[in-house]
């Protein structure tokens, strides 16, 4: 029997995202699909804009969408509500007992919320410990799009090495505005050098991601951040070129040896979403490139290249991740996975990828 699931926001272009994720998921079902109150008595067919090249699966051509309020019957809620109705929202549905996985930015600075990429941090699952929801309510949250595929270049780089400071310059897809998104005559033949709120999401998130767990919450990481974001006319994929400076001596070949050896932790094996090679890096010196790259590994891999010394830190490279996939559905969903998996009675992550086995609360 699958796992009941049920999306808040499911008609907006992430929430298409998860559908087209979780449609013919051989683990969970989409029971309840909600939105706003317009939307809400339509079957989903008639309330969606389809904007993806597949069609909208048989599944949920015809289910009835439902308001974003409770009651639910699925356990696990994910969340892509536009962070304008997020906060309460998902703060209602934990409240009653529901798992929210979020892609929403409100809670991801909370002390007692993790801030989840499984191949990085899943350690700070254990913070849902500090959270004081009835019935096994929980908040689980997702970076922002353009920090996960950073973050996930980073952390082998982190644990080798040791970073001190990271300057970083992204070109974000379109895709990342949501729909519609930027008007076609502001990005054609254009790049946009501004996106609101992004560069400090870059600056502050990867803070918390690096952070150290402890019972009381996460000690957030010291690394020093840069940040400068720009909108380019791509539709899928953000391309980031990063410079970092390293607390330990390493030379190019340390560094393409830390990205190759970032395999699958164990505890991530069979998952459906999960990535057998969450980086794949080349040599090539056009590598990566959204349009030829992105989907690599369905579209939750990093795609790392053109690295070379920097004159001002030590090391500088591009990296690729697409960011519907790696940076907001697939991410989500992979989370789910790796809940339904453990079923919390093996919660302590650790970052080598070992499970410390204790009793604790059951999907």
């Amino acid at each position: 029997m699958k796992i009941p699931v049920a999306i808040l926001g499911g008609t907006g272009s992430v929430g298409q995202r998860l559908v087209g994720e979780l449609g013919e998921h051989p683990w969970f079902e989409i029971t309840e699909l909600c939105a706003s109150d317009k939307s809400a008595g339509k079957t989903y067919a008639e309330a969606t804009h389809w904007i993806l090249s597949t069609p909208i699966p048989d599944s949920v051509c015809s289910k009835q969408v439902l308001p974003c309020s409770l009651p639910v019957k699925a356990k696990i809620v994910f969340s892509a509500l536009s962070s304008s109705v997020a906060g309460p929202i998902e703060e209602e549905f934990a409240s009653a007992g529901h798992i929210v996985i979020s892609m929403a930015k409100n809670n991801r600075m909370r002390a007692d919320v993790p801030m989840l990429i499984p191949e990085v941090n899943p350690e700070h699952l254990n913070l849902t410990r500090l959270q004081k929801y009835p019935s096994g309510g929980m908040i689980i949250t997702k970076p922002n799009c353009s920090v996960i595929g950073l973050a996930m270049a980073l952390a082998p780089l982190e644990a080798r090495f040791g970073i001190e400071s990271v300057n970083v310059v992204t070109m974000q897809s379109t895709s990342g505005a949501g729909y519609p998104g930027v008007p076609s005559l502001a990005l054609f033949d254009n790049i946009i050098p501004y996106i609101e709120d992004e560069e400090e999401k870059l600056e502050m998130e990867l803070g918390k991601i690096f952070g150290t767990f402890s019972d009381s919450g996460v000690i957030p990481h010291r690394m020093t951040v840069s940040a400068t974001c720009t909108r380019v006319p791509v539709t899928e994929g953000h391309l980031e070129i990063a410079s970092v400076k390293f607390r330990n001596k390493a030379t190019l070949a340390d560094v393409k040896d830390a990205w190759r050896n970032f395999g699958q932790p164990k505890f991530l094996e069979g998952l459906p979403h999960a990535p057998v090679r969450p980086i794949i890096y080349s040599d090539d010196v056009a590598f990566p490139q959204p349009r030829l790259h992105r989907d690599y590994e369905k579209g939750m891999a990093v795609t790392i290249g053109r690295l070379r010394e920097c004159s001002l830190f030590d090391f500088k490279f591009a990296l690729l991740s697409h960011n519907t996939l790696r940076g907001a559905a697939g991410g989500a969903v992979l989370i789910a996975e790796m809940l339904a998996k453990s079923q919390f009675k093996a919660s302590q992550f650790c970052c080598q990828g070992c499970v410390r086995e204790e009793s604790t609360r059951s999907v």
